[in-house]
């Protein structure tokens, strides 16, 4: 049984928009970072891009 000529093209079109988001959040990140870098210069520690998860101190604050 063949595939459609369309689902084909949507699957396409699907794995494009998924590379395209995955390059979008690479360059977000590596914004972050250069930013962070920029803000922190000159610094001896290197800086987090990652946010720590929300300590039971910080729960119970909301």
């Amino acid at each position: 049984m063949a595939i459609p000529k369309q689902t084909v093209v949507e699957e396409e079109l699907d794995d494009k928009s998924k590379r395209d988001r995955e390059e979008v959040r690479k360059r977000r990140l590596e914004r972050s970072l250069e930013q962070g870098l920029e803000d922190s210069f000159p610094a001896s520690d290197p800086i987090n891009v990652t946010q720590p998860a929300p300590t039971r101190r910080d729960k119970r604050r909301k």
